[in-house]
């Protein structure tokens, strides 16, 4: 596998260093923004090599073989199925999550592993080195520097694989539903497309300026001891479809995604995958991580800084 090395990047106005102030300003404007050319081929094809090693690999446990969703009423019903725990404490591991239908009534597989999954997460960033080594990279921390982020910590990492004919469609939601801080507009995610992300694959479609429209659904741990883990405060709103904007984006490129920015992506009725690797950061400075979010840091992981010199 080619080494992923740090470096300057290419964007569609030419090898730069970093943002230009009118990429920074069309993403405050717009909440999220398309960079192409951010990894190589060659660094897109390590890192999807590795994750095929990875799901060769996986053992996963019979009872936790549970779907993955962003539905609010699937994301409760399920955790009574299956087992909610295996989800609430992935922040420090690397666990795996499943498309609909893929496992029989006896828990077994009914198409081959490599084409099961939904996502891996949410530590890949902590524990696999090439994951580790782009997340922390220079054109990385270039970016995020260029955005004014003084003391970034990196939140969860994820491997998403919008599996060719079945890969799941994702509804409207707000990142920091799940990712909450006091005040607001302290996360930001970086979407990396490792095959080119297309309107027939599932790209992700934005409603631009909508992270200033506040969030009115909260995903919160419920109190220790009770069941299910989580809950959700409030509901997502109903959107108006023609608001949306698709953000297709080419092998190698990042979308950046404000945290409070409204996005979703269909499902994949073609015959190609859409992998991305996808992590989350968090403005540390005068910022507080709320305790009632289901992603918290632990002993043997607390959220690493982002920035390495």
């Amino acid at each position: 596998m080619v080494p992923v090395e740090a470096g300057s990047f290419r964007t569609r106005t030419g090898r730069m260093d970093a943002l230009t102030e009118q990429d920074v300003l069309k993403f405050q404007k717009d909440g999220y923004l398309v960079v192409e050319g951010l990894l190589s081929e060659a660094e897109c094809d390590s890192l999807r090599e590795r994750m095929h090693e990875i799901v060769e690999d996986m053992e996963v446990p019979m009872h936790c073989r549970i779907q993955f969703s962003t539905d609010h009423d699937e994301q409760l019903r399920d955790q009574v199925k299956g087992n909610a725990d295996y989800f609430i404490t992935s922040g420090d591991k690397i666990r795996f999550f499943f498309e609909k239908g893929v496992f029989d009534e006896k828990g077994e597989f009914k198409v081959p592993k490599q084409h099961s999954l939904n996502k891996v997460g949410h530590a890949l960033h902590a524990y696999e080195p090439l994951f580790k080594r782009v997340t922390h990279c220079e054109k990385v921390q270039s970016i995020v520097r260029k955005l004014g982020w003084k003391s970034p910590v990196v939140l969860q990492s994820m491997y998403i694989f919008k599996q060719p004919g079945i890969g799941g469609e994702v509804t409207p939601h707000q990142d920091a539903t799940f990712l909450y801080t006091e005040p607001l507009g302290r996360v930001i995610g970086l979407w990396i497309a490792l095959e080119d992300a297309t309107l027939d694959n599932g790209c992700l479609w934005f409603i631009p300026g909508s992270q200033n429209i506040g969030i009115t659904r909260r995903m919160v741990r419920t109190p220790k001891g009770s069941f299910p883990l989580t809950d959700f405060i409030g509901r997502e709103p109903d959107y108006d479809d023609k608001l949306f904007v698709p953000a297709t984006v080419k092998k190698g490129g990042v979308v950046l995604i404000h945290g409070e920015v409204v996005h979703r992506s269909a499902q994949n009725n073609s015959a190609n995958s859409r992998h991305v690797y996808t992590f989350h950061i968090m403005e540390s400075q005068d910022a507080c991580w709320s305790l009632d979010n289901w992603l918290q840091p632990t002993e043997e992981l607390p959220f690493p800084l982002l920035y390495t010199r």
